[in-house]
């Protein structure tokens, strides 16, 4: 059954007032709109099996390792750890309104969250299990069994299910009521005028174009090096990988600024370790445009206005493992 979603108060904050105000007119970047209909008993079971690192074949790495919700909805690590320590390809992107994104991965490989939800799992790189083992554990778990029971009406317990759960969850970690949103829903002195400087340089500059909608971003794939080729020992090739096409090498999903301030390293590769230093390559080699230090400083200024409030919830209890529970495997 799918029921309204009872929102945490944070996110009540955003949404029981401001949507009566006027958003300011015509603006590239729109506030993020309230989480509407969530299935409150699947998001909780996709809470637990976030957390839970039974998942994994080491049982070591949950869905949080990676995407740490107390660290912006990313692990700030250049490429990510997987098992045995083995170093990622690729930098985590955030979770946090990732229910925005056109689709999923930087080479937007899986069409929305519940097929982003099963890759890692089976990826030997990542979480190193397979979608049967995973299955295995949880069916295992009386406690997981009963609540599965109870959310899909039936004991079966399956990866497609799983997945869906997961998923779920992932759709209620949205952080509205940034300063910004404050600001386009009517509130002047939300943003001080240095930072609306730094917005109206990224509009006149044109970074908009790519980074606009609720997310301010996410909503398109680009080219990384428009007009100076982007310099990086980094052999991900982007889109290519997906849809086959050369011209799509190096084109990668356009990431959300929401957060952006907690979500660094920056680029497909980590390369970027600052916002500063991130706002002055995207000048350079997406628009043409060598910003001033001073231009700089007021576009960052701006980016940290988009932080909105994180997701806050009590952390789940996990069922525990039964003697016929598959152990953990993290050194075979």
């Amino acid at each position: 059954m799918r029921i309204k979603h009872h929102l945490p108060v944070a996110l009540l904050s955003a949404t029981a007032a401001t949507f009566s105000i006027n958003v300011q007119a015509e603006e590239p970047i729109q506030p993020i709109q309230p989480v509407k209909e969530i299935n409150l008993a699947l998001a909780e079971l996709g809470k637990k099996l976030y957390f839970d690192p039974r998942l994994s074949k080491s049982g070591f790495i949950s869905c949080n390792s990676c995407h740490n919700l107390s660290m912006g909805g990313t692990d700030n690590l250049k490429t990510s750890i997987g098992d045995k320590w083995q170093q990622g390809p690729i930098n985590s992107p955030t979770v946090l309104n990732s229910s925005l994104n056109v689709a999923q991965f930087w080479d937007g490989r899986a069409a929305d969250l519940k097929e982003q939800a099963g890759g890692p799992i089976a990826n030997p790189g990542e979480m190193a299990s397979s979608h049967t083992l995973a299955v295995d554990v949880i069916a295992s778990i009386p406690g997981y069994v009963r609540e599965f029971t109870l959310v899909f009406g039936g004991e079966e317990v399956s990866i497609d299910r799983i997945t869906d759960a997961i998923a779920e969850f992932e759709k209620t970690l949205v952080t509205p009521n940034s300063r910004f949103d404050q600001w386009l829903l009517g509130d002047a002195n939300a943003i001080s005028q240095y930072e609306q400087e730094g917005y109206e340089l990224f509009k006149s500059s044109g970074c908009v174009a790519c980074h606009n909608g609720e997310a301010v971003g996410g909503n398109s794939f680009q080219k990384m090096g428009l007009v100076e080729p982007y310099q990086t020992n980094n052999e991900v090739e982007g889109r290519a990988a997906v849809t086959g096409k050369d011209a799509d090498r190096f084109t990668f999903k356009v990431p959300t600024l929401r957060n952006v301030e907690m979500t660094y390293p920056y680029f497909h590769d980590g390369e970027a370790e600052t916002l500063t230093e991130a706002t002055d390559i995207m000048g350079r080699l997406q628009l043409g445009r060598k910003f001033s230090d001073d231009e700089n400083a007021k576009i960052v200024a701006f980016l940290k206005t988009l932080t909105g409030d994180q997701p806050q919830f009590l952390m789940p209890i996990l069922p525990p493992s039964v003697d016929a529970t598959p152990r953990p495997q993290p050194f075979d």
